[in-house]
């Protein structure tokens, strides 16, 4: 139900800024995100049903964990307003976004998202799900952030602003 909002949220925000002049970067590797976060649901899925998986021993960790992240998401959105987006859209020669948990790391929902795919699982022992869609999400990321940040330095003041923050671990 989250990520069906978090796309209503993304479509409106994308009519926001394709109004502003924005551009969209990442076109042809879109589709695999989307595929991606699809597939991890039914991966945990099925894996769940079929080996009977149960809650870890550890859910009284890992549940509150789960929880942190899901406050970082809603504070790395909140933080972005309407140009936060599962898509890369710029809106050329406005001011980076620089509050929020963005002032301390470039990318805070891709750390989420990797933690996601890691912890949820992990809640149900689903470990090949763990496992096969960490190394999807890095490969992913791999082809998305460099993309972002391409497009960012070219059409905002994302250079001077990020110089020096780090890409996923929280730096002043």
């Amino acid at each position: 139900m989250q990520r069906v909002t978090e796309l209503f949220v993304a479509k409106r925000n994308e009519r926001w800024m394709l109004q502003r002049g924005g551009i969209e970067h990442g076109k042809e590797h879109y589709p695999y995100i989307v595929l991606l976060h699809a597939m991890f649901l039914l991966s945990l899925f099925c894996e769940v049903m079929f080996f009977k998986k149960e809650l870890t021993s550890l859910w009284y960790i890992v549940i509150p964990i789960l929880a942190i992240t899901q406050l970082i998401r809603y504070w790395s959105v909140y933080s972005l307003g309407y140009y936060w987006n599962t898509k890369i859209i710029i809106v050329p020669n406005e001011l980076i976004v620089s509050k929020g948990p963005y002032q301390f790391m470039k990318h805070p929902n891709y750390v989420i998202v990797a933690l996601e795919f890691l912890l949820i699982p992990f809640l149900y022992q689903a470990y090949m799900t763990a496992l096969l869609f960490t190394f999807l999400n890095i490969i992913m990321m791999s082809i998305r952030i460099p993309t972002e940040e391409k497009a960012l330095k070219e059409h905002t003041n994302y250079a001077e602003e990020f110089n020096l923050k780090a890409r996923f671990v929280p730096k002043r």
